[in-house]
Protein backbone atom coordinates (compact mmCIF):
# COMPACT_ATOMS: atom_id res chain seq x y z
CA UNK A 1 0.00 0.00 0.00
CA UNK A 2 1.68 3.62 -1.05
CA UNK A 3 0.35 6.10 1.01
CA UNK A 4 -0.17 9.43 -1.29
CA UNK A 5 -1.30 13.06 -0.36
CA UNK A 6 -1.97 13.94 -4.10
CA UNK A 7 -4.56 16.56 -4.61
CA UNK A 8 -4.34 17.21 -1.10
CA UNK A 9 -3.40 20.42 0.40
CA UNK A 10 -1.22 20.30 3.59
CA UNK A 11 -0.49 23.03 6.33
CA UNK A 12 2.15 22.78 8.47
CA UNK A 13 3.40 24.82 11.28
CA UNK A 14 6.91 25.80 12.55
CA UNK A 15 8.17 23.59 9.58
CA UNK A 16 10.82 25.69 8.92
CA UNK A 17 13.40 22.94 10.78
CA UNK A 18 13.61 20.25 12.42
CA UNK A 19 10.45 17.73 12.06
CA UNK A 20 7.98 20.44 10.86
CA UNK A 21 10.73 20.63 7.85
CA UNK A 22 10.95 16.87 7.47
CA UNK A 23 7.02 16.39 7.61
CA UNK A 24 6.73 19.18 4.84
CA UNK A 25 9.51 17.52 2.35
CA UNK A 26 7.38 14.33 3.01
CA UNK A 27 4.26 15.62 2.10
CA UNK A 28 5.36 17.35 -0.48
CA UNK A 29 7.92 14.20 -2.61
CA UNK A 30 4.05 12.28 -1.73
CA UNK A 31 1.85 14.78 -3.86
CA UNK A 32 0.95 17.43 -1.31
CA UNK A 33 0.59 20.84 -1.81
CA UNK A 34 2.46 22.37 1.06
CA UNK A 35 2.42 25.65 3.08
CA UNK A 36 5.41 26.23 5.13
CA UNK A 37 4.98 27.89 8.25
CA UNK A 38 7.47 28.89 10.18
CA UNK A 39 8.19 32.75 11.65
CA UNK A 40 12.17 31.67 11.89
CA UNK A 41 12.70 32.17 15.84
CA UNK A 42 14.98 30.55 18.09
CA UNK A 43 13.44 27.86 20.57
CA UNK A 44 12.69 30.57 22.93
CA UNK A 45 10.44 32.16 19.78
CA UNK A 46 12.64 35.38 19.70
CA UNK A 47 14.34 36.60 16.18
CA UNK A 48 13.39 35.56 12.32
CA UNK A 49 14.94 33.81 9.63
CA UNK A 50 14.03 32.82 5.68
CA UNK A 51 14.01 29.17 7.13
CA UNK A 52 10.20 28.56 5.44
CA UNK A 53 11.91 29.96 1.81
CA UNK A 54 14.42 27.62 2.64
CA UNK A 55 12.27 24.75 2.37
CA UNK A 56 10.03 25.42 0.14
CA UNK A 57 13.18 25.96 -2.26
CA UNK A 58 13.58 22.18 -1.18
CA UNK A 59 10.05 20.97 -2.08
CA UNK A 60 10.33 22.97 -5.70
CA UNK A 61 13.80 21.35 -6.43
CA UNK A 62 11.81 17.85 -6.06
CA UNK A 63 9.11 19.20 -8.17
CA UNK A 64 6.93 19.64 -5.43
CA UNK A 65 4.90 22.95 -4.64
CA UNK A 66 4.82 24.67 -1.68
CA UNK A 67 4.58 28.59 -0.48
CA UNK A 68 6.13 30.14 2.71
CA UNK A 69 4.42 31.58 5.09
CA UNK A 70 5.77 33.73 7.74
CA UNK A 71 2.46 33.79 10.10
CA UNK A 72 2.20 33.67 13.46
CA UNK A 73 0.44 30.87 15.47
CA UNK A 74 -0.50 33.18 18.52
CA UNK A 75 -2.44 35.68 15.77
CA UNK A 76 -6.09 34.14 14.96
CA UNK A 77 -6.59 36.42 11.95
CA UNK A 78 -3.19 35.73 10.41
CA UNK A 79 -4.17 32.19 10.57
CA UNK A 80 -7.40 32.95 9.06
CA UNK A 81 -5.14 34.52 6.10
CA UNK A 82 -2.51 31.83 5.82
CA UNK A 83 -6.23 29.50 4.98
CA UNK A 84 -7.38 31.99 2.91
CA UNK A 85 -3.83 32.11 0.84
CA UNK A 86 -3.74 28.64 0.50
CA UNK A 87 -7.37 28.12 -0.27
CA UNK A 88 -7.01 30.78 -3.08
CA UNK A 89 -3.97 29.23 -4.48
CA UNK A 90 -4.97 25.46 -4.41
CA UNK A 91 -8.76 25.56 -3.68
CA UNK A 92 -8.92 23.99 -0.63
CA UNK A 93 -7.32 22.59 2.90
CA UNK A 94 -6.71 19.11 3.82
CA UNK A 95 -4.46 18.64 6.40
CA UNK A 96 -3.21 20.61 9.43
CA UNK A 97 0.54 19.37 11.37
CA UNK A 98 0.63 21.50 14.37
CA UNK A 99 4.22 21.74 14.96
CA UNK A 100 4.88 25.32 15.81
CA UNK A 101 6.34 25.56 19.66
CA UNK A 102 8.71 27.42 21.73
CA UNK A 103 10.66 26.22 25.28
CA UNK A 104 11.47 28.79 28.00
CA UNK A 105 12.44 25.84 30.86
CA UNK A 106 12.73 26.28 34.26
CA UNK A 107 11.57 25.01 37.90
CA UNK A 108 8.25 26.37 38.86
CA UNK A 109 9.69 28.26 41.72
CA UNK A 110 12.00 29.95 39.40
CA UNK A 111 9.93 30.67 36.17
CA UNK A 112 7.96 34.34 35.19
CA UNK A 113 4.78 33.63 34.61
CA UNK A 114 4.83 35.98 31.09
CA UNK A 115 7.62 32.55 30.16
CA UNK A 116 4.64 30.32 31.37
CA UNK A 117 1.77 32.22 29.45
CA UNK A 118 4.21 32.61 26.58
CA UNK A 119 4.78 29.09 26.05
CA UNK A 120 0.67 27.95 26.36
CA UNK A 121 0.02 30.84 24.02
CA UNK A 122 2.04 29.07 21.36
CA UNK A 123 1.83 25.67 21.83
CA UNK A 124 -1.97 25.19 23.00
CA UNK A 125 -3.37 28.91 21.82
CA UNK A 126 -1.77 28.81 18.74
CA UNK A 127 -2.84 24.91 17.89
CA UNK A 128 -6.05 25.80 18.42
CA UNK A 129 -6.11 29.09 16.83
CA UNK A 130 -4.58 27.47 13.43
CA UNK A 131 -7.13 24.28 13.49
CA UNK A 132 -10.27 27.23 13.95
CA UNK A 133 -9.31 28.90 10.94
CA UNK A 134 -9.39 25.51 9.22
CA UNK A 135 -12.10 24.16 10.32
CA UNK A 136 -15.15 25.78 8.62
CA UNK A 137 -13.48 24.88 5.32
CA UNK A 138 -13.16 20.84 6.51
CA UNK A 139 -16.70 20.77 7.50
CA UNK A 140 -17.81 22.34 4.36
CA UNK A 141 -15.34 20.19 1.72
CA UNK A 142 -16.64 17.06 4.44
CA UNK A 143 -12.57 16.12 5.05
CA UNK A 144 -10.08 17.43 7.30
CA UNK A 145 -7.01 15.97 8.76
CA UNK A 146 -5.63 17.54 12.05
CA UNK A 147 -2.49 16.34 14.25
CA UNK A 148 -1.50 17.98 17.24
CA UNK A 149 1.97 17.57 18.59
CA UNK A 150 1.59 17.00 22.48
CA UNK A 151 5.10 15.84 24.28
CA UNK A 152 6.35 13.22 27.44
CA UNK A 153 6.34 16.13 29.30
CA UNK A 154 2.47 16.37 28.67
CA UNK A 155 1.85 13.16 29.13
CA UNK A 156 3.61 12.40 31.93
CA UNK A 157 5.68 15.36 33.08
CA UNK A 158 9.26 16.34 32.75
CA UNK A 159 11.26 18.52 35.56
CA UNK A 160 11.49 22.36 34.58
CA UNK A 161 8.92 22.29 31.95
CA UNK A 162 5.54 23.09 33.49
CA UNK A 163 4.68 25.78 30.99
CA UNK A 164 5.24 23.26 28.46
CA UNK A 165 3.92 19.92 30.21
CA UNK A 166 0.69 22.08 30.71
CA UNK A 167 0.23 23.33 27.24
CA UNK A 168 1.47 19.47 25.97
CA UNK A 169 -1.30 17.78 27.66
CA UNK A 170 -3.76 20.25 26.65
CA UNK A 171 -3.46 19.37 23.20
CA UNK A 172 -4.63 15.67 24.27
CA UNK A 173 -7.48 16.94 25.69
CA UNK A 174 -8.31 19.39 22.34
CA UNK A 175 -7.86 16.39 20.52
CA UNK A 176 -10.16 14.30 22.52
CA UNK A 177 -13.25 17.07 22.23
CA UNK A 178 -12.29 18.25 18.67
CA UNK A 179 -12.47 14.33 17.11
CA UNK A 180 -16.02 14.10 18.56
CA UNK A 181 -17.12 17.54 17.07
CA UNK A 182 -15.60 16.24 13.55
CA UNK A 183 -16.55 12.91 13.26
CA UNK A 184 -19.43 13.59 11.04
CA UNK A 185 -17.72 15.61 8.73
CA UNK A 186 -14.88 13.16 7.97
CA UNK A 187 -12.50 15.07 10.16
CA UNK A 188 -9.82 13.11 11.86
CA UNK A 189 -7.72 14.38 14.97
CA UNK A 190 -4.77 12.94 16.89
CA UNK A 191 -1.88 13.50 18.81
CA UNK A 192 1.90 12.94 18.47
CA UNK A 193 4.36 12.48 20.98
CA UNK A 194 7.75 12.83 19.87
CA UNK A 195 11.41 12.69 20.59
CA UNK A 196 13.15 14.38 18.19
CA UNK A 197 17.27 15.55 18.12
CA UNK A 198 15.79 19.40 16.80
CA UNK A 199 16.78 22.92 17.85
CA UNK A 200 14.11 23.11 20.89
CA UNK A 201 16.73 19.49 22.08
CA UNK A 202 19.73 20.14 20.97
CA UNK A 203 21.04 20.86 24.26
CA UNK A 204 18.92 18.05 26.30
CA UNK A 205 20.51 15.06 24.35
CA UNK A 206 24.11 13.60 24.46
CA UNK A 207 25.97 13.85 20.80
CA UNK A 208 25.27 10.24 20.15
CA UNK A 209 21.71 10.38 21.28
CA UNK A 210 21.16 13.38 19.46
CA UNK A 211 21.83 11.69 15.91
CA UNK A 212 19.78 8.46 16.95
CA UNK A 213 16.90 10.35 17.49
CA UNK A 214 16.81 12.24 14.01
CA UNK A 215 13.53 14.27 13.24
CA UNK A 216 13.48 12.39 10.00
CA UNK A 217 12.23 8.94 12.03
CA UNK A 218 8.87 10.47 13.73
CA UNK A 219 7.87 11.38 9.84
CA UNK A 220 6.34 7.79 9.32
CA UNK A 221 4.29 8.13 12.15
CA UNK A 222 2.67 11.65 11.64
CA UNK A 223 2.07 11.33 8.15
CA UNK A 224 -0.26 8.13 8.82
CA UNK A 225 -1.70 9.77 11.08
CA UNK A 226 -3.13 12.40 8.67
CA UNK A 227 -3.62 10.17 5.43
CA UNK A 228 -6.90 9.36 4.55
CA UNK A 229 -6.92 6.00 6.34
CA UNK A 230 -5.98 7.50 9.66
CA UNK A 231 -7.84 6.64 12.99
CA UNK A 232 -9.17 9.10 15.12
CA UNK A 233 -8.02 10.22 18.86
CA UNK A 234 -5.13 8.18 18.69
CA UNK A 235 -2.33 9.22 20.86
CA UNK A 236 1.14 7.85 19.87
CA UNK A 237 4.42 8.40 20.42
CA UNK A 238 7.61 7.79 17.55
CA UNK A 239 11.43 8.51 17.73
CA UNK A 240 14.34 6.72 16.72
CA UNK A 241 12.74 4.05 14.90
CA UNK A 242 10.26 2.94 17.62
CA UNK A 243 6.43 3.32 18.01
CA UNK A 244 3.99 3.18 20.66
CA UNK A 245 0.64 4.01 21.85
CA UNK A 246 -0.84 5.72 25.28
CA UNK A 247 -3.78 6.00 26.06
CA UNK A 248 -5.89 8.50 28.93
CA UNK A 249 -7.09 5.16 31.42
CA UNK A 250 -9.31 5.06 34.13
CA UNK A 251 -10.52 2.03 36.24
CA UNK A 252 -13.55 0.69 37.13
CA UNK A 253 -15.72 2.84 39.58
CA UNK A 254 -16.11 1.85 43.17
CA UNK A 255 -19.58 2.78 44.36
CA UNK A 256 -19.67 4.12 48.02
CA UNK A 257 -22.93 3.85 49.75
CA UNK A 258 -23.73 6.79 51.49
CA UNK A 259 -22.71 6.27 54.99
CA UNK A 260 -19.23 5.41 53.25
CA UNK A 261 -18.90 8.96 51.56
CA UNK A 262 -16.40 10.35 54.05
CA UNK A 263 -13.24 11.08 53.99
CA UNK A 264 -12.58 8.17 56.37
CA UNK A 265 -15.09 6.25 53.51
CA UNK A 266 -12.88 6.88 51.26
CA UNK A 267 -9.00 6.49 52.68
CA UNK A 268 -10.54 3.35 53.77
CA UNK A 269 -11.12 2.33 50.26
CA UNK A 270 -8.31 3.69 48.51
CA UNK A 271 -6.25 0.33 47.68
CA UNK A 272 -9.24 -0.46 44.99
CA UNK A 273 -10.00 3.12 43.74
CA UNK A 274 -6.50 3.56 43.16
CA UNK A 275 -5.38 0.02 41.55
CA UNK A 276 -4.18 -0.33 38.05
CA UNK A 277 -6.58 -3.11 37.52
CA UNK A 278 -9.75 -3.29 34.67
CA UNK A 279 -8.46 -0.19 32.89
CA UNK A 280 -9.85 0.69 30.07
CA UNK A 281 -9.68 4.01 27.53
CA UNK A 282 -12.99 5.74 27.53
CA UNK A 283 -13.56 7.61 23.94
CA UNK A 284 -15.82 10.29 25.61
CA UNK A 285 -16.28 12.28 29.10
CA UNK A 286 -19.61 10.76 29.30
CA UNK A 287 -17.97 7.44 29.78
CA UNK A 288 -16.76 8.74 33.51
CA UNK A 289 -20.54 9.18 34.26
CA UNK A 290 -21.76 5.79 33.02
CA UNK A 291 -18.85 3.93 35.13
CA UNK A 292 -20.07 5.50 38.15
CA UNK A 293 -23.77 4.53 37.43
CA UNK A 294 -22.54 0.58 36.58
CA UNK A 295 -20.50 0.79 39.63
CA UNK A 296 -23.51 1.80 41.63
CA UNK A 297 -25.88 -1.23 40.60
CA UNK A 298 -23.48 -3.46 40.75
CA UNK A 299 -23.92 -2.95 44.52
CA UNK A 300 -27.75 -2.26 44.88
CA UNK A 301 -28.86 -4.14 41.93
CA UNK A 302 -30.64 -3.28 38.72
CA UNK A 303 -33.49 -2.63 39.76
CA UNK A 304 -32.69 -0.40 42.86
CA UNK A 305 -31.67 3.29 42.89
CA UNK A 306 -30.09 5.52 45.45
CA UNK A 307 -31.73 6.23 48.47
CA UNK A 308 -31.77 10.76 47.23
CA UNK A 309 -32.93 9.28 43.91
CA UNK A 310 -36.24 7.47 45.65
CA UNK A 311 -36.77 10.76 48.21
Amino acid sequence: MTVSFKDKVAIVTGAGGGLGREYALELGRRGAKVVVNDLGGSRDGTGSSDAAAQVVEEIEKAGGEAIANGASVTEYEQMEKMVADAKQKWGGVHILINNAGVLRDKTFAKMEPADFEFVVKVHLTGSAFATKACWETFREQAYGRVLMTASSTGLFGNFGQANYGAAKLGLAGLTKTLQLEGAKYNIKVNTLSPVAGTRMTEDLFPEEAFKLFDPVNVVPAALFLVSEDAPTNAIVGAGAGGFHSAWVMMNDAVWLKEEDRTVEGFAANWDKIGAMTNLHAPQSGAEQSAAILKAMQGVLGSGAAPSSARD
